[in-house]
């Protein structure tokens, strides 16, 4: 266990230039103009590399985003797309375009989505559910659509001939040249949906989409998704103004899942092929792309127990499969987005068979020419490919989980990866499709987000969004009161090394005792423990007193294969283990009063905080629980299933790790439960079983519930505020006695 030096600690102040002593009040911290300064999201290379463009909020307004562009030849970023300007008074979106946002993360409106065509000639930008057309000849704006109904999931075709998009459960295509609308599907509905993407595929398998275009616009690879097996979980919709019982189609875990067939049709004739995917319908259609030269479609099929990937070639003239290579696992296959078809057939692959993952590169025919990358480091995402160079250009944690930064490696011959970007924090990127060059953001925890565009050797070419931490920054003010993590390591329970990070408060004294909140999510879809850029919320309750303290168990991302697969079959063991291990170690460290240490989360962060509250002997004082699972098999299908099993063939894991059974032991008073009363991933239920059974046993706790919201789309700053306000005014009572 690294043992915390006192003076570190102690000079964790932030020492750079002087600022004003403004304490951050919870007001500020959801006001605009954004306190973290103007951020470029949804960063986007122009095909020919002239340009980047990307979505910025404006300065009076968190919640609406614009599209700007910046010229790589130099010049101001200017604003090109104004999505207040173009957002419909009163327009109120499609249930479906709802759910999409959500799966996806969208906290914002107006410009939430764009897209650019591969010859570079246009944007294609979605507002409020119609379509708009940026041409970057003459620089004209022109509406696409304006119908009731919302287009959904629209893209321009590969030689920016036409623009596809779903209306009412059908795909169309409309000429950018100008012309009518044709419609390539007929009879969809929501039970029976043409190129959609089904819930599962959207919320756990990160595919959004379901068409592909071919590169020559001859055809359009498409899913039918039929949910008419599916469950239907009559979930209660609570808003301000009354409440509906939506009839929602929601795979719990051992339960029918939705079938998806993929089909392949002509654009010009609509003559529609049928890809055998097998004989087993109960699989996922995980991935499908096109050769480069069209002629082949890649299709990536998951076993339902998620055990077995095959990657198939299908003739889309015929449909006819065959398997190119199997990755298979006593645990589960990670999806990812790694696969790359090259002009000359062969591919690159990733593969966790090294007990990390890494990068291979096959033949046409499947073959393993040779592996890329190899040590005792994962590669996180293979962000781009430099054909000419013969690069693979990917983003790794290759020195340490806390920080990533780019790499290329040649996948011809034998090399040691290059780094593209300095060491110190965290790096994201876009690269371009061709010659190397990428636009990076880079943060650490003194540093908010700065984007700027690359050449391929990683020189700095131009600042996009410099967001520069000076003078006129909305941090500024507060600069002084900024408090930087330390990092440590301790070991769990099995030898392997847990990573932790902690933030004192401002005025930090250590001969003092401090209360300490432990935020943790704790699952395998997030860790915490990262050199970034933190949100000025937690600063809140750093401004209040209390020392916050991370740790990513064994479950966590961006590790190795036996590091991630430690919960297999017993979630919630494992993971709480290393919990208590972190907690133990604060109540050794003398700043520490070890009868005030409380804990927070959300989704999977609220299901640990239920199960650290529970805990045998549990050092916790105190718990906000937000969003939180509560019993896995009210979860969905693939997220569940690929950790536990299904619940009939797996019933003693799923026991133990139900919180019901173990609420006899959480302590009165000890519990605040906070959740969104329109929840339609961890749906509501999960939290009223622990209110009834709390009820049922005579135990007190605290809650908070929020009309209309879902599970992270629609929260305002409004309501993020007063979420703010009730862990804050909770930790205060319970942990410092006050108010």
């Amino acid at each position: 266990m690294r043992t915390v030096v006192l003076a570190a600690l102690a000079a964790s102040l932030f020492c750079g230039r002087a600022a004003a002593q403004q304490v951050l009040t919870p007001e500020r911290v959801f006001a605009s103009p954004d306190l973290s300064g103007p951020r470029a999201r949804g960063v986007k290379l122009a095909p020919d590399g002239s340009a980047v463009t990307y979505l910025k909020g404006k300065a009076d307004d968190l919640r609406t985003t614009d599209l700007w562009i910046a010229d790589v030849a130099g010049g101001a970023p200017r604003l090109l797309i104004d999505g207040a300007a173009l957002t419909p008074k009163g327009r109120t979106l499609s249930d479906a375009e709802k759910s999409r946002r959500e799966r996806a993360g969208v906290q914002t409106r107006g410009v939430v989505d764009y897209e650019w065509d591969e010859q570079g000639r246009y944007v294609l930008v979605p507002v409020e559910g119609d379509l708009w057309l940026y041409q970057r000849a003459g620089g004209k704006v022109r509406q696409l659509t304006d119908t009731k109904a919302d287009e959904i999931d629209a893209k321009v075709s590969p030689k920016g001939s036409f623009v596809s998009f779903v209306r009412d459960d059908n795909l169309y295509v409309l000429p950018t040249a100008g012309g009518a609308e044709r419609a390539l599907t007929e009879g969809g509905t929501e039970l029976k949906s043409w190129a959609t993407a089904e819930f599962i595929a959207q919320e756990e398998m990160d595919r959004l989409t379901g068409y592909w275009w071919s590169p020559d616009e001859a055809r359009i690879a498409l899913t039918l998704v039929d949910q008419t097996g599916v469950d239907v979980i009559d979930r209660p919709e609570v808003n301000a103004a009354g409440a509906t019982v939506v009839h929602e189609r929601y795979p719990r875990a051992g339960r029918p899942n939705a079938r998806v067939d993929l089909y392949v049709e002509d654009v010009a004739s609509g003559a529609r092929t049928k890809v055998d995917l097998g004989a087993d319908p109960d699989i996922y259609l995980a991935r499908v792309d096109w050769s480069k030269d069209g002629r082949t479609l890649y299709v990536q099929r998951l076993s339902r127990d998620q055990r077995r990937l095959d990657l198939l070639a299908v003739d889309p003239k015929t449909g006819a499969a065959r398997p190119l290579l199997t990755e298979t696992s006593a645990h589960w296959v990670e999806l990812t987005n790694d696969f790359r078809p090259l002009k000359d057939g062969s591919f690159l692959w990733s593969s966790e068979r090294s007990g990390n993952r890494h990068l291979y590169l096959y033949s046409a025919a499947g073959e393993l020419l040779r592996q890329v990358t190899r040590g005792d480091w994962p590669v996180d995402a293979l962000e781009g490919v430099d054909e000419a160079r013969g690069l693979a250009i990917f983003g790794a944690s290759k020195e340490s989980p806390v920080e990533r930064r780019l790499y290329s490696v040649s996948y011809r011959t034998p090399a040691e990866p290059r780094a593209l970007t300095p060491a110190g924090g965290w790096w994201t990127e876009t690269v371009a499709k061709t010659g190397g060059a990428f636009a990076g953001t880079y943060q650490d925890p003194a540093t908010p987000p700065q984007t700027a565009l690359y050449a391929a050797d990683g020189k700095r070419v131009r600042w996009i969004e410099e967001n520069r931490l000076a003078d006129g920054h909305p941090f500024y003010p507060y600069l002084s009161r900024l408090r930087i993590p330390q990092f440590g390591t301790l070991k769990a329970a099995d030898g392997q090394r847990l990573w932790w990070s902690m933030r004192t408060p401002p005025g930090f004294d250590p001969a003092k005792r401090y209360p300490v909140i432990v935020q943790v999510y704790g699952g395998p879809a997030s860790a915490l423990v990262t050199r970034q850029w933190a949100t000025p919320e937690d600063q809140l309750l750093l401004e209040a007193g209390f020392i916050l303290f991370r740790l990513d168990n064994r479950g966590t991302p961006n590790r190795s294969v036996a590091f991630k697969t430690a919960l297999d079959r017993r979630v919630g063991q494992a993971e709480v283990d290393d919990q208590l291990a972190g907690a133990a170690y604060l109540k050794s460290l003398a700043f520490v009063d070890p009868a005030r240490i409380g804990v927070t989360g959300w989704s999977n962060g609220g299901y640990m905080t239920l199960l650290l509250l529970s805990a045998a002997d549990s050092p916790f004082a105190a718990g906000v629980a937000g969003a939180p699972v509560s019993d896995w098999s009210l979860y969905d299908t693939a997220y569940t299933e690929r950790y536990m099993g299904k619940p009939q063939e797996n019933v003693a894991g799923y026991q133990a790790a139900d919180v019901l059974p173990r609420l006899p032991r959480l302590k009165p008073d000890s519990l605040l439960i906070l959740h969104g009363m329109a929840d339609d991933n961890v749906t509501f239920d999960q939290s009223t079983r622990v209110f009834a059974a709390l009820q049922a046993q005579g135990t007190p706790f605290e809650t908070m519930v929020y009309p209309g919201l879902r599970h992270r789309a629609g929260w305002t700053p409004a309501n993020r505020l007063h979420r703010a306000r009730m862990t804050l005014d909770f930790f205060t009572r319970k942990l410092k006695g006050g108010g």
